[in-house]
C-alpha cells in the first residue's frame, strides 16, 4: 500500500488518471488539460478500445510505479498495471510548465501495443 505523501507525486497522480481513461473509467478528453498536442493525440488512438481493461472486466490498479529525473522540470516514468490475472506496463512522460509549473503529459505508451508514438 502506498503511503499519502507517495500517492501525491506527479508521476502516480498521472498514472492513476491514464489508467482511468485507458479502462474507460473517464472519457480521453478527461485529460485534455493535462496532456500536451502529440501526447494528447496519442493517448486518443491508444484508448480506443479500453487497451487495459481486463476481459473479466476485473478494475485493474497501479501496482507499482517509478520515476527517473533527467533533468529538471522533465519526469520520466513507468506504472506497472495489474488487473484480471495480467500485469501490464505503461510508461509515460512529464513535463513542467515553464510559467505555470504544472506537470504536463508529453508522451505516454503502453507495454506491446501501439507503439508508435508522436515524433521525438
Amino acid at each position: 500500500m502506498l503511503d499519502a505523501r507517495r500517492r501525491e507525486q506527479p508521476p502516480y497522480w498521472f498514472a492513476e488518471r491514464l489508467l482511468a481513461v485507458l479502462t474507460g473509467r473517464r472519457p480521453v478528453h478527461w485529460m485534455l488539460g493535462h496532456t500536451l498536442g502529440d501526447a494528447y493525440d496519442h493517448l486518443v488512438r491508444i484508448a480506443d478500445g479500453t487497451p487495459l481493461l481486463p476481459a473479466n472486466r476485473a478494475m485493474p490498479t497501479v501496482w507499482k510505479w517509478g520515476e527517473f529525473h533527467p533533468r529538471p522540470g522533465v519526469i520520466e516514468a513507468f506504472a506497472l498495471i495489474t488487473g484480471g490475472g495480467r500485469l501490464r506496463a505503461m510508461a509515460f512522460r512529464l513535463e513542467q510548465g515553464p510559467e505555470d509549473r504544472r506537470w504536463r503529459c508529453a508522451a505516454v505508451d503502453l507495454d506491446n501495443r501501439d507503439s508508435s508514438g508522436p515524433d521525438d
